[in-house]
């Protein structure tokens, strides 16, 4: 046999309500865990931990749910040239949990970096966090203030030796069915819970409990430290990371409906609200099944090559 190995992208997709974050960590269950179990239940890498290969391209907080996410792989270059993209792919999500997907695969050269991307998209449910309320057209001057290049120190948990210089290049509504429902953030790279602290730093301007022009301060002057606390994981959604010879794919509308909370009044009480964000919990993740039905249409050609 062939010591050559093969250099693979591939992109996947799940839900993070059951997982410690993305990464890999010693005694719980993570994504990247899940993934490199598979991998070598199939024989496809050693199962010598420390020899394992596979990365991924964006870490994701417990919680957090991702449509696309990507990462690469090594397996031997013989196993490659003797299966197709669609037995692989089937192979692999066969053996995953449901609430992971295997969406597809492909070679790249060996010094593709997953981690270096064009940009990430992430969208924030913000009608699901407690006690939202709708600030109405105002809200697309509020999300302005984060677009551009800054010191997203007061924006993140910011790790030591990490740069703090963030490029933000859109922060839009999220439009669902003519209604606001959160928003969409787009940038190169992300810190540590950067998109959640924008999230919440938004919750209290709708709130009245901060004012735009504390958040401009937070922003233009990183040396002082401010803490606006930090949402929930449960409404964020890492949209899909783009690389410059793998675009992001189109959403598909039809798969978008989420119903609107219950009105502000004495007879929306709590339990009414607990069990709307329930339900808009499981729209968001039937939202992501259909995405990935999708995305994830097996292809019916051999390797290009």
């Amino acid at each position: 046999m062939s010591d050559a190995e093969t250099r693979l992208h591939f992109r996947i997709g799940y839900l993070g309500d059951s997982y410690h974050g993305s990464q890999i960590q010693p005694d719980v269950i993570t994504v990247q865990g899940e993934l490199i179990r598979v991998f070598q239940t199939l024989g496809w890498i050693s199962k010598t931990e420390e020899e394992h290969n596979l990365v991924l391209s964006s870490r994701t907080d417990a919680g957090v749910h991702v449509r696309l996410n990507g990462g690469t792989v090594r397996i031997a270059s013989d196993l490659w040239e003797s299966i197709t993209p669609r037995k692989f792919i089937r192979a692999v999500d066969d053996l995953l949990p449901n609430d992971i997907a295997f969406l597809d695969v492909r070679e790249v050269e060996f010094d593709w970096n997953p981690r270096i991307a064009l940009h990430r998209i992430y969208r924030y449910r913000l009608e699901g966090i407690e006690f939202w309320k709708d600030p109405g057209e105002v809200l697309s001057e509020w999300l302005s203030l984060f677009e551009g290049t800054y010191n997203a120190t007061n924006f993140a948990r910011l790790e030591p030796g990490k740069n703090p210089i963030r490029t933000i290049l859109s922060c839009k509504p999220w439009i669902v069915e003519g209604r606001a429902v959160g928003f969409e953030i787009i940038g190169e790279a992300f810190l540590w819970n950067q998109v959640r602290r924008t999230a919440m730093a938004i919750h209290q301007m709708a709130l009245g409990e901060i004012t735009p022009e504390q958040v401009k301060k937070a922003i233009d002057h990183p040396e002082v430290s401010v803490d606006f606390g930090v949402a929930p994981p449960d409404w964020l959604i890492l949209w899909g990371v783009e690389w410059e010879d793998s675009p992001i794919p189109d959403s598909f509308s039809e798969c978008n409906h989420f119903s609107p909370p219950p009105p502000p009044s004495r007879a929306a009480e709590r339990t009414m609200r607990k069990r709307w964000r329930q339900a808009a919990k499981t729209e968001m993740k039937t939202l992501l099944h259909l995405e990935w039905m999708e995305i994830g249409r097996l292809p019916l050609a051999f390797h290009s090559n």
